[in-house]
């Protein structure tokens, strides 16, 4: 499991961490919006203060981090305020904070270091930033008095905890409808496919790493390694749709190959892509394997016979019914290899709805039925 903050150490480019930080308020930092001139933005020359040097950056999440730098201790007392320059990284050509025409930049007063530095409104999880720091004397006449800037420094914020996952599938569950019994897990995709399982990789369908579709912040995205399976039925008839946005071949295996006694279900996203659709992301991972232990890490684990989106129940009579939420389209996550002799392969009689493709999709940022406050 990769580490919870980066602790301490030097802030330079950094892969995404997990992990949670305590929850410290800072009363003190604020949201700075100023416009106009000079004159207006009550910041006066360069004096001899402090200039933040060696910075650190640790206990970042995906919302959040702490920062800390040295300074000279002689001069300490001057300081009365910090500003904070943060901007993503792809925007090379960010305006510093020149007092002349002022973005919205963060103010904080001179607070004992680490400072932790929050908010969902300026902070998106899996994001590349780059922070300087000013710090700065209040002068009697309401005016500033600042340092040098000091070097750019750059992170990257975490993925979402389980926490916010937590809160995703707590929305998800609102939407996920009445369960519908069905009998066998799908997934389409085209002849080459699965010539290719067959001629290369020995008759298999292999995981692969999954995209970048669905929420920004979620762990699996680019992570995860599974196969993309299906179980939506369709009301009329309780069989899977002859329609897909895959390919129109279809692998086709029995429910309790891919989802016997000893395999685990994990909540994994809830998205939707500008449309009314909503998709929920779910992981079945066979328990003590790789996939089973990084979900069990970073992902919330599903009762498998009581929760609202995938059941496996087993009746008085000792048969085993399996059900599927309605409302939300199904995306299922398989974490080992599947031979295709486990089930059959054949071509559906519908058409390839290539718009509803999830591949790579991007999540709607603006839906209040699937985001959260702590970015996309």
């Amino acid at each position: 499991m990769e580490a919870a903050s980066l602790a301490h150490g030097v802030a330079s480019p950094l892969s995404p961490r997990e992990g949670m930080i305590k929850n410290v308020s800072l009363e003190s930092l604020q949201l700075c919006e100023r416009d106009g001139k000079a004159e207006d933005t009550g910041v006066v020359g360069m004096e001899e203060l402090p200039v933040a040097r060696n910075i650190k950056i640790s206990n970042i999440t995906c919302d959040s981090f702490k920062i800390c730098w040295d300074m000279d201790p002689h001069t300490k007392e001057k300081i009365t305020h910090y500003f904070i320059d943060l901007n993503k990284k792809e925007n090379k050509n960010s305006n510093k904070f020149k007092h002349k025409d002022v973005p919205t930049k963060l103010v904080a007063k001179a607070v004992p270091l680490p400072m932790t530095v929050r908010g969902h409104w300026f902070l998106s999880p899996r994001t590349e930033y780059t922070v300087a720091v000013q710090t700065a004397s209040k002068q009697t006449d309401g005016d500033y008095a600042v340092s040098e800037w000091s070097d750019i420094v750059e992170f990257c914020t975490a993925d979402y905890s389980s926490v916010h996952l937590t809160q995703l599938l707590q929305k998800a569950e609102v939407i996920a409808g009445r369960m519908l019994k069905f009998s066998v897990f799908y997934r389409n995709q085209h002849e080459e496919y699965f010539q290719h399982c067959r001629d290369v990789l020995g008759g298999r369908m292999m995981p692969s790493v999954k995209d970048n579709s669905g929420s920004h912040g979620s762990p699996l995205s680019g992570k995860l390694e599974g196969i993309v399976f299906s179980c939506n039925t369709e009301f009329n008839t309780g069989q899977p749709p002859q329609d897909s946005p895959y390919g129109r071949v279809r692998f086709q295996v029995p429910a309790e190959v891919l989802f016997p006694p000893d395999t685990r279900l994990y909540f994994g996203d809830f998205y939707c892509m500008y449309t009314a659709y909503h998709y929920v992301i779910l992981v079945l991972a066979p328990r003590g394997s790789s996939g089973d232990l990084y979900c069990s890490e970073r992902l919330p684990e599903l009762d498998v016979t009581n929760n609202r989106f995938l059941t496996r129940v087993c009746g008085e009579d000792g048969r085993v019914v399996f059900q599927h939420a309605q409302d939300v389209i199904l995306e299922l996550i398989y974490t080992e290899p599947v031979p295709l002799a486990q089930g059959t392969v054949s071509q559906i009689s519908g058409h390839q709805l290539m718009s509803l493709s999830t591949i790579n999709a991007k999540k709607d940022p603006s839906c209040k039925t699937c985001n959260i406050s702590v970015g996309r």
